[in-house]
């Protein structure tokens, strides 16, 4: 038993050194080394269970599936460099300018199509801060209605797929559930994959861009002034010409990718692999592709990768240390205990997850908190899709939820003067509302998850 409660106190610290603001990788291998050494020295674990590491770190390295994350981050920073977003959002307010909420509806569209293509929350909020954000300010929108469109749209990436978020819970959800299946004697499950995850979460990505469009027009009729239109004088000659020039590339591209993936014509690797290309091509055509620009995208997949690789590794000693100690069967067992049986269990981990989401990043939560939760939920007959459906729309709030919603902060970065931070947290409310809502919506009907991956494979 003191090794079950060395586990908690461990989780415990582990987020306290986080909140401090030391690096996210060398706390997660620091902590769980210091309490591998405590706990070796009270007798409640097994120091040779770390010579398992070598093997997890190559398993890891050997992964095809984690290809896929420098493709899909460099397909991301390169239509970002191509300026796909500019070009999205100017025809874009052209087109629906002239309607009440028209620039707000705008926005969420073009984050929509931005979350297919990129994927990178924080290219998104920045690119879309920079352009979107003096427009709406020009004509009268209202400070926190602008800033929580922006970064609620900015946020869509993280459920949308492609996602580098569902990539990350695909392979860990896969291992779970494995796990969960051997433990209840079937040796032989069927496979769960990123490509599941990918058609579950379209769905729900949708609803929630529907929410945010509905949430932006019931504003504006409640306050007209919060969201007026952007232009009164009539549409230019060829308007149409435009939208269609700068929605027909990457369109394309989001359909060859996603295509490809949900069609099964490919892997999401080999499909990111192309994408990359696309967004090459998609570079040149638009003129933007120089050695400096290929140059900075190579330099920032580098460096994005890198810190996503770090972290699964530390993370990687993390969990061995909290399984060693007995943590995992104490999680258990106040799982299995909880009245109300399941839905007690998945309120609280959607509870636990929520409440992270203020203080640490997404990736934190889903290499320490999923690995050790993932295999208890499943254990209990729940779908594997719908939970990795479930747990992505609940870290999107993360971006969102202040103090540390790096959404947020990347909006502040960018925003002017003007608007104050307080307009900026303020703003977000009715969105992370909103994102409960559709979380409690997947919640209530798990075939919004689970209807479009049936259908397209089985």
């Amino acid at each position: 038993m003191s090794g079950e409660i060395l586990s908690l106190v461990m989780f415990a610290v582990a987020c306290g050194v986080l909140l401090l603001g030391f690096p996210v990788a060398f706390s997660l291998a620091g902590t769980g080394l210091a309490f591998a050494l405590i706990g070796n020295s009270m007798g409640v674990f097994d120091m040779p269970l770390l010579g398992s590491l070598p093997s997890r770190y190559f398993g890891v390295m050997t992964n095809e599936l984690y290809v896929a994350i420098p493709l899909f981050v460099f397909m991301g920073v390169m239509l970002e460099r191509a300026r796909i977003a500019e070009k999205l959002l100017t025809t874009m307010g052209l087109l629906f300018g002239t309607m009440r909420a028209g620039l707000g509806i705008s926005v969420v569209l073009v984050g929509m199509l931005l979350a297919a293509s990129t994927g990178i929350v924080g290219a998104t909020v920045v690119t879309m801060g920079l352009l979107s954000l003096p427009a709406m300010q020009k004509a009268g929108y209202s400070p926190r209605l602008s800033t929580g469109v922006i970064c609620a749209s900015g946020t869509l990436g993280q459920i949308i797929p492609p996602s580098i978020v569902l990539v990350l819970l695909g392979d860990i959800l896969q291992g779970a559930y494995a796990e969960a299946q051997r433990s209840l004697g079937n040796w032989a499950p069927e496979p769960v994959s990123v490509i599941d995850l990918f058609a579950g979460a379209f769905i729900p990505g949708m609803l929630l861009v529907g929410l945010y469009i509905c949430w932006i027009i019931i504003q504006a009729f409640i306050d007209p002034k919060s969201a007026p239109p952007l232009v009164t004088d009539k549409r230019p000659e060829g308007l149409w010409g435009e939208v269609l020039r700068a929605l027909i590339p990457p369109g394309l591209l989001i359909v060859a990718v996603l295509g490809s993936i949900l069609t099964g014509i490919a892997t999401p690797t080999e499909s990111a692999a192309f994408g990359g290309v696309g967004a090459v091509i998609l570079a040149a055509f638009y003129k933007r592709l120089s050695w400096d620009v290929l140059r900075h995208v190579t330099r920032q997949t580098v460096q994005i990768s890198a810190m996503v690789f770090v972290i699964l590794l530390g993370a990687s000693v993390f969990s061995l240390v909290f399984r060693g100690l007995g943590g995992d069967h104490l999680v258990e067992e106040l799982l299995h205990n909880l009245p109300g049986g399941v839905f007690s269990a998945m309120l609280v981990v959607m509870l636990l997850m929520f409440v992270m989401g203020f203080f640490l990043d997404f990736i934190e939560i889903v290499f320490v908190v999923v690995p050790i939760v993932g295999p208890i939920l499943l254990k209990m007959d729940i779908d594997p899709v719908w939970l990795g459906v479930m747990i992505a729309i609940n870290l999107q709030t993360s971006f969102l939820t202040p103090p540390f919603g790096f959404a947020l902060f990347y909006l502040r970065g960018v925003a002017p003067a003007a608007i104050k931070t307080w307009d900026i947290y303020r703003g977000i409310v009715p969105f992370v509302l909103i994102q409960v809502l559709g979380l409690g919506l997947v919640a209530a009907f798990p075939a919004l998850a689970t209807w479009l991956p049936d259908l397209l494979f089985k």
